[in-house]
């Protein structure tokens, strides 16, 4: 039997990572249905048709971000020796992927929707809780390497979280990845901060006991 309607004029995976693109220049609250439109080459029918809201593309677009930009970044922290040399990685894969010349700079999940128009609250959140998934995979990197200090594993994933963010505010505000590799440097240059915390005897913040 002959499917009802009319086929699909249109790749709907071309189309999200148009839509992709549009959502990671403009911000959540920037992109209108039109622009929208106009950058998939549909129309607003067919979006709603294919995808949901603007809001439920806007989601699809996160998670195919997640897939293409948060790939590199996450293997980094999963296939190095020590947390360590995880972090580095990460923050130099996550450097090369916001200042990729074929994409928008900076980072989609920082970028989208930090602040906005209360009815998008629900939008927020999510992003909120994307985001604090990074956190979460740093904490856990963390926690894996018996040389991090199990009392500072929090605070430290949250100073490289605030890192990594910062990195895609520079490369959005212009920041080359020369640049961006300076700033890595410098968050590196307190790992050995870390190290003397945890050689510490008395598992102090480092400070030795007065006499």
């Amino acid at each position: 039997m002959a499917s009802r309607g009319r086929p699909r004029a249109f790749d709907a995976d071309v189309a999200l990572r148009q839509a992709l693109e549009v959502f990671w220049e403009r911000g959540y609250e920037g992109t209108s249905l039109s622009d929208l439109a106009g950058a998939m080459g549909i129309a607003s029918a067919s979006i709603y048709a294919c995808f949901g809201s603007k809001e439920d593309l806007f989601r699809q677009a996160v998670a195919l971000y997640g897939t293409l930009s948060g790939a590199a970044p996450r293997r980094a922290l999963r296939d190095q020796p020590s947390a360590r040399v995880a972090i580095e990685a990460m923050l130099r894969a996550t450097a090369d992927e916001i200042t990729r010349p074929d994409a928008p700079r900076g980072c989609l999940l920082v970028l989208a929707a930090p602040t906005g128009a209360v009815e998008n609250h629900r939008v927020r959140e999510f992003l909120a809780d994307r985001r604090h998934s990074q956190f979460e995979a740093i904490r856990e990197c963390l926690a894996a390497d018996a040389e991090v200090p199990a009392d500072d594993v929090d605070a430290i994933a949250r100073f490289y979280t605030t890192v990594v963010h910062g990195l895609s505010i520079q490369a959005r505000d212009g920041a080359g990845r020369a640049e961006l590799e300076t700033v890595i440097a410098c968050a590196m240059a307190g790992w050995g901060a870390f190290r003397r915390r945890a050689a510490e005897p008395d598992g102090s913040s480092g400070r030795r006991p007065a006499k």
